[in-house]
Formats: structure tokens, C-alpha cells, sequence
């Protein structure tokens, strides 16, 4: 399992030269000028993991396969989006099909990149971008609402379920703030999901800085940091050009560039990880001769449903798991190494799968 986030902006802000960059790709036309994204450019990459590569070269695999993220190059949205103002609610739509929204916001000044409001203020951009998303919720809400009345005048426990949430999603929009800010129960969460409200998918605030910010950020990255922590979002410092040029280069190459630069890595290994930590996502790994893959699961899986993302019949069938954590997989040089030290363990049903173990499932066909 990997997760799929829609890198959405105003138009002119750097989401498709990001998006370039991400995927190794010009799909993307980057250009000045608003709304050159007419479809939404979809883009797989590998998720860069440094430990995957060390068990590979401990256990002889002949093959790495990492697991893998989709970014959604969604066309710039504008004030009056949700009128149908710019290209509309298309690309409303295109958001609800996301896991998570990386919001890119111009923290750079540039007098040949026009700016779609003629000025830059990362904070006024979010608002606006925001603002449009709560009102397409709204309209969501208070149409399925209307929808219901009559299977509530009927008694309908699932209308009636189904209200509770739409009320206070209606309340939190109505006073101005995102529905990820409602409380949702335990056991409403599943129920919440299937509302696919815009504003309840966690955010990722991207900003994009100058060549020369990347490595410290600048005054207006700062000003959305803040913004970030008020809000129980994400937050993420990048340059778009410098992303754009090193993933043309070889991998010794771009080594160089970012050292050159003071920076310890890509920025898309802190996008990767920023976005991990926003949807709770943990890695665990499969170790072989033949090869060393990561599987993406949510934080909190246990055995079974981790099994199940290989194949459901693992899941099905499941009978145990044998497990060695990542560190001791190293330090002991692997399954054996691990196994003498008393740290191969042999887990159940009920073990809830730790970031970056390395398992083995037995089950039954």
C-alpha cells in the first residue's frame, strides 16, 4: 500500500515544477502562465528508504523493490473555484480521489513569474485556497442533508448516524474552520471517511523558497511554520528549481549538488517522510535471496492485515509471523546473526507490526 497526495496551489506557485521533480517527468507542462494543468498529471515514484538497500546488500537480494507513492498534479485553483471560477469543480473532484493534499505556497519573490493575485503572501493563499474547499464542503453537506430528511422522518439509524457527523461538519464549516478540525469517535471514523469532505484530508503546507532559502527557509516559510503548528498540519521547506535540476543529474552528481547547496538530502525524501507521519504510515520489509521489498502499512497494523498487504490469502490463512527488528537485522548480519542473539522473535495475531521490521509469514493456503 502506498498513498496517493494531490499537490494543489494557486496557479504560478511551483506545483507543477515540483511535480516534475517528483516524478522524473515533464508531464507536467511548467509554465507562466495560469491554468497550463488542463488534466490532472498523475506520477508514480520509488519511496527512497536508505535501510532497504542495507538489508539487500546483507541478505545477497538479487532484486530491491521499494514501495511507491502517487503524486496528483492537480491545475491551479483560484478564488471562485467553487462557483466554477478558473476550470472549476473538476478539479474539486480531483482532490476527493487523494489520501492527503500537499498545499504548495510561494514563499519566493520573483518579478518574471506573475503571481495570479500580483502579489506574494503565502498565508492569504492558503486562506484563499482553503476558504474554496469549505465552501464546496458546505454545499456537500448541506446537499446531503436535504437528501436524508426523509429516511430521518422514516426513523433510519443510518440517517440518523449519518447526521450526527454532517452536523458537525456543518458547524465547524459554518464558523469558518476545516472539518478536519471535527472530533470524530473510534467508531465513526470509517462512517466520516466515506463523507470524502475536502477540508478533512490532512494537509502538508509545501513551501516553496528560493534556491538559496532551501537549506534555512526565509521569513515567509516561517510565517506558514507557525501557521502550520496553529493548525495540526505539516509543514515542509523546498526549492521546486533545485528539486527540478538534481533529478536530472546521476545519483553522485545530485550527491554533490545538495552538499554544495548545505543540504543533507532531496527534498523529496522530507516531502516522503513529512507525508508518512501526516497519514500515520509505518515501513516493514521482506528480506530474501531473491529479494528485499518495504510494504507500506498504517501505524498500528497488526500481523494479519500486514500480511494482507502482500496478498489476501496471507491474511486469510494467517498462522504466524517471524519477525527481527531492523537494527538487530543489521547489527547481527541478518536472519541468523539475529536468531543466535535471541532476537528472532515468532509473533501472532494480536502483534501490532513495528516500523521497519523485517518479517516472514507463514500461512495456510
Amino acid at each position: 500500500m502506498g498513498f496517493r497526495m494531490g499537490i494543489v496551489g494557486l496557479p504560478n506557485v511551483g506545483k507543477s515544477t515540483l511535480f516534475n521533480a517528483l516524478t522524473k517527468t515533464a508531464a507536467a507542462q511548467a509554465a507562466n502562465f495560469p491554468f497550463c494543468t488542463i488534466e490532472p498529471n498523475v506520477g508514480e515514484v520509488a519511496v527512497p528508504d536508505q535501510r532497504l538497500d542495507k538489508l539487500a546488500a546483507i541478505a545477497g537480494s538479487k532484486q530491491i523493490i521499494p514501495t511507491r507513492i502517487t503524486f496528483v498534479d492537480i491545475a491551479g485553483l483560484v478564488k471562485g473555484a467553487s462557483k466554477g471560477e478558473g476550470l472549476g469543480n473538476q478539479f474539486l473532484a480531483n482532490i476527493r480521489e487523494v489520501d492527503a493534499i500537499a498545499h504548495v505556497l510561494r514563499c519566493f519573490e520573483d518579478g518574471d513569474v506573475t503571481h495570479v493575485e500580483g502579489r506574494v503572501d503565502p498565508i492569504e493563499d492558503a486562506e484563499t485556497i482553503e476558504t474554496e474547499l469549505m465552501i464546496a464542503d458546505l454545499e456537500s453537506v448541506e446537499r446531503r442533508l436535504a437528501n436524508i430528511a426523509r429516511k430521518l422522518k422514516g426513523g433510519d439509524k443510518e440517517a440518523a448516524a449519518q447526521e450526527k457527523l454532517l452536523k458537525a461538519a456543518q458547524a465547524v464549516l459554518e464558523a469558518g474552520k476545516p472539518a478536519r478540525t471535527v472530533k470524530v469517535d473510534e467508531e465513526d471514523q470509517k462512517a466520516w471517511n466515506m463523507l470524502q469532505l475536502l477540508t478533512a484530508k490532512p494537509v502538508l503546507f509545501v513551501c516553496n523558497v528560493e534556491e538559496d532559502k532551501a537549506a534555512t527557509g526565509n521569513s515567509q516559510s516561517e510565517r506558514v511554520a507557525k501557521m502550520a503548528t496553529e493548525q495540526g498540519a505539516g509543514h515542509v521547506v523546498i526549492s521546486a528549481k533545485i528539486e527540478e535540476e538534481i533529478s536530472q543529474l546521476p545519483v553522485d552528481e545530485a550527491a554533490m549538488f545538495l552538499e554544495e547547496m548545505g543540504l543533507h538530502e532531496a527534498g523529496l525524501d522530507r516531502l516522503i517522510r513529512a507525508g508518512y507521519s501526516l497519514l500515520g504510515l509505518d515501513t516493514y520489509f521482506t528480506v530474501g535471496p531473491k529479494e528485499a521489498r518495504a510494504w507500506t502499512i498504517h501505524k498500528g497494523t497488526l500481523a494479519p492485515q500486514a500480511a494482507g498487504v502482500i496478498h489476501g490469502d496471507f491474511e486469510r490463512g494467517f498462522i504466524r509471523a517471524e519477525t527481527v527488528a531492523y537494527e538487530d537485522y543489521i547489527t547481527y548480519k541478518g536472519e541468523s546473526g539475529a536468531r543466535e542473539a535471541g532476537k528472532f522473535r515468532v509473533e501472532g495475531k494480536s502483534y501490532e507490526v513495528k516500523d521497519g521490521d523485517v518479517l516472514h509469514f507463514l500461512f495456510n493456503a
